[in-house]
């Protein structure tokens, strides 16, 4: 037979745990989106270096977009020549959940502009 303390604290560890388990979930979720952001921005750092080596070795904008498209797709392709350089810009929006707090991604990349 139980105490009476032991019969009154009966439902309080499944009480405990209900309120518990939204704010874990949260806490989860808030993490696996943190990693997929992370991974997202460094495939756009990668897709941007890129860009700027195939725009220093003279390919066209349009090659190099539909490269850059195809390692992030949707990224925005933005290129400028400073001196010796050629530099590439991209940005995206996130996905997933970081979605919902409309977060957009850039990376920059510079080469040396031998295509000339």
């Amino acid at each position: 037979m139980l105490s009476r303390s032991a019969a009154d604290e009966r439902g309080g560890v499944a009480a405990e745990f209900a309120v518990a388990l939204p704010a874990v979930a949260l806490v989860l979720a808030a993490c696996l989106g943190a990693v997929g952001v992370g991974s997202q921005s460094v495939r756009l750092q990668d897709a941007a270096a890129d860009a700027a080596r195939g725009l220093g070795r003279g390919e066209s904008t349009g090659a190099v977009a539909a490269r850059v498209d195809g390692a992030v797709p949707g990224a925005q392709l933005e290129s400028w020549r400073s001196g010796d350089l050629v530099c590439a810009r991209l940005s995206v929006e996130a996905r997933g959940a970081a979605s919902l707090a409309l977060l957009r991604l850039g990376a920059e990349s510079c080469a040396l502009d031998g295509g000339r």
